[in-house]
């Protein structure tokens, strides 16, 4: 299985340079089952990454461009009468893909917004009173713009806690941006990726990481992370039982990317920052990774 996992690396790698934590992370985020946010000022390669996962996994992709006029039917469909049939025809909106790229969601109106929940948490859409499933695997990355840029409607806590990870790519390296301005278009490189798993693979992947195990003391340190942040002082809560359950996911995606099947605390503190940073955040941007930082060194390993 790591042999897979670093196949799909290897070949992200080349696409984004520079970055080679922050592709992992993201490939964790699939494995684990769970949904992405990458937040940062455009240009830093969102896009890319999104299209080049779904190309090196082999998976069907849409985009779809979050603006202030987009409505819930353009992201997940809408009937339309059909003469032929003399009845109404379900048109698939493009929701209905295995990875889906909501590219700046924070530039659509709450009520768009708010379309991407169901989908995102039961994998299903109900429209027009019926329920239809969103095809498997289904992932979704966001992208958003900082919020101090203009035009952008704050994601509410509600649904920033359905992503299990929010990253940030960050400018590249000088080395890594000299290879970007002497290279190939990224578009084109990913246009001409190869996939490197089958969707049976994906699923074996999927399936295995549910299979790694953690010890009572791995769920011991979960726990007294998750208490310490609730005693944090400036945060009107801490984190949920459900940050709870996915940082214990993605830990155990990250143990089985590493070609382990049971988690160490090592595991818990590479993915504690991606999943807790945009959970702590609370209004205010500059003090996440602080407090990420005070959590971790705060809560002991061994008590």
């Amino acid at each position: 299985m790591k042999k897979l996992i670093d196949g799909v690396v290897d070949q992200l790698n080349t696409i984004l340079l520079g970055k080679e934590q922050q592709v992992r992370l993201a490939v964790c985020g699939l494995l684990a089952r769970g949904h992405l946010l990458i937040e940062d000022i455009p240009g830093m390669g969102k896009t890319t990454l999104s299209h080049a996962l779904a190309k090196v996994m082999g998976l069907s992709y849409q985009r779809i461009q979050f603006t202030n006029d987009l409505l819930p039917a353009d992201v997940l469909g809408f009937s339309m009468y059909d003469k032929e049939a003399g009845a109404l025809v379900f048109h698939q909106g493009p929701i209905f893909a295995q990875v889906v790229l909501a590219d700046e969601i924070n530039r659509a109106s709450p009520r768009t917004q708010s379309a991407l929940l169901e989908a995102m948490e039961e994998r299903q859409v109900s429209i027009e009173g019926e329920t239809r499933p969103l095809p498997l695997p289904f992932f979704v990355i966001a992208t958003q713009n900082p919020v101090e840029q203009g035009g952008t409607f704050p994601l509410p806590e509600s649904q920033l806690d359905r992503f299990l990870m929010r990253l940030q790519l960050g400018y590249p390296d000088p080395r890594a941006e000299r290879e970007l301005l002497e290279g190939e278009d990224r578009r084109v490189l990913t246009e001409q990726m190869l996939p490197q798993l089958s969707e049976q693979n994906l699923a074996t992947l999927q399936d295995g990481v549910d299979r790694v195990s953690t010890s009572p003391p791995l769920l011991d340190y979960v726990q007294r992370l998750l208490e310490q942040s609730r005693r944090m002082p400036g945060l009107l809560y801490g984190l949920s039982p459900r940050a709870g359950l996915g940082l214990v996911r993605a830990a155990k995606a990250w143990a089985l990317m590493n070609g382990r099947h049971h988690v160490l605390p090592d595991d818990i503190q590479a993915v504690f920052p991606a999943v807790a940073g945009h959970r702590l955040e609370q209004g205010e941007s500059s003090k996440s990774t602080d407090r990420v930082r005070q959590l971790l060194s705060s809560v002991s390993v061994i008590e």
